[in-house]
């Protein structure tokens, strides 16, 4: 499976993948999902928003348990960052049928589209709309860098957009969601564990900062009579860095887009994306009321316009306690421990689909070992033995969950 999954979306020069929503390579991602379903004798379906379902058993009777997670990516980002969670997810179904247990419960393998919103700026596109946390409305106004609307792009791919909206009734039919997830961190590394389980994931958001100044000749225009909203912006990135050290907290500028964009102009807009994150919601407040205040005084001296748009939040999720500890009982017991210590559990501060959908069914995560920490860049690694204990530990949380 993950060989025939790799080059889909790979980039040739950079070696990282660019598996957009509803591009060519998102369509091929989303072939191969059904061919690893239908090849297994599940029913594949896509729900309303776009998201897959391949079932075993009836997707009506309720109380199903349902894993997976995405496969689309970041711009060059690395081959585990979802898709490890939908191969382990097929791969565990395997084991669970090698070891002849008798399904009581429905279950369901998803792969949701959209999750890292590199295309449009929202992450959970797919997740956010099931859960009636993104409007038709409001997914209706999205626009990519080359101003295709979510719409436009939906229908050349062949889905229609009229029919995206909450979905309670599909939500309904699920008892558990558990989404594996390649560790983005090295928390398990440093204790030593292939395996943890997710606690919490941190609040965090997206704002976009546009600094409004005047375009004119680099070549020609004194620097006293020049209003450069670069310098701004250069400013307010070395205040974010300030900020997160002060609280504790994460803050990233990691995308930019310059008007008219020459080399030999003054930009007459310069407009920076915000990422922010924190352990709590206050601190994550803080940093982000220092940043923009930081901004908006850099901006007042040089004569600079600026606005502040919050564009997607999401509140701290705590995943829901019972689940998370029938998770550890399982696996305290499961061939991937031999010391009979309790199954490490960590917070993160990566978004996931199964945080969105924690509002509304309940959720758990797992964690594989991540050695070098690295994410969403070409670099992001887990180990083949790592990987084989992921498999095991879905699959012995499936059978506990879903089995006799």
């Amino acid at each position: 499976m993950w060989a025939s999954l790799r080059n889909i979306g790979r980039n040739a020069e950079s070696g990282g993948y660019r598996r957009y929503a509803w591009t060519g390579a998102d369509a091929d991602c989303r072939l191969w999902f059904r061919m690893q379903a239908e090849a297994r004798g599940l029913d594949c379906e896509v729900d309303r928003n776009g998201n897959q379902w391949a079932w075993l058993g009836d997707p009506l009777a309720g109380d199903a348990v349902v894993t997976g997670s995405h496969l689309d990516s970041v711009p060059d980002g690395g081959a585990f960052d979802g898709p490890l969670g939908v191969v382990s997810s097929f791969a565990a179904l395997d084991e669970l049928r090698r070891r002849g247990v008798e399904f009581t419960r429905p279950l369901a393998i998803t792969n949701f589209g959209d999750e890292e919103g590199a295309r449009f700026g929202l992450a959970c596109v797919g997740s956010r709309l099931a859960a009636g946390q993104l409007t038709a409305e409001a997914a209706h106004r999205l626009r990519d860098g080359d101003g295709i609307t979510l719409p436009q792009a939906m229908e050349a791919a062949g889905y229609d957009p009229d029919a995206i909206g909450p979905d309670p009734e599909r939500l309904a039919r699920i008892g558990a969601f558990v989404e594996l997830h390649v560790e983005q961190g090295r928390s398990l590394d440093v204790g030593g564990d292939p395996v943890g389980i997710a606690s919490a994931i941190w609040p965090h958001g997206r704002w976009r900062f546009d600094f409004r100044g005047e375009a004119n000749h680099a070549g020609t225009t004194r620097l006293v009579d020049r209003r450069d909203p670069m310098l701004t912006y250069a400013e307010t990135v070395l205040a974010a860095r300030r900020e997160a050290e002060l609280t504790g907290a994460l803050a990233t500028f990691g995308k930019i887009a310059v008007e008219p964009n020459g080399v030999n102009a003054i930009p007459s807009l310069v407009r920076g994306w915000l990422d922010s994150r924190a352990a709590d919601q206050d601190t994550l407040d803080t940093v982000v009321a220092g940043i923009e205040r930081a901004a908006r005084e850099h901006a007042g001296r040089a004569g600079i316009d600026l606005d502040v748009v919050r564009e997607s939040f999401t509140p701290v999720v705590e995943f829901q306690h019972a689940l998370r500890d029938e998770l550890g009982a399982i696996l305290k017991g499961s061939a991937i421990r031999d010391t009979g210590r309790d199954v490490p559990v960590l917070g993160t501060g990566a978004g996931h689909d199964a945080g969105i959908l924690s509002a509304s069914v309940p959720t758990a995560m797992l964690f594989v070992r991540n050695p070098t920490g690295i994410s969403h860049s070409p670099a992001e690694y887990a180990a083949e033995d790592d990987c084989v204990a992921g498999v095991i530990a879905l699959a012995d949380v499936l059978e506990g969950l879903a089995c006799r």
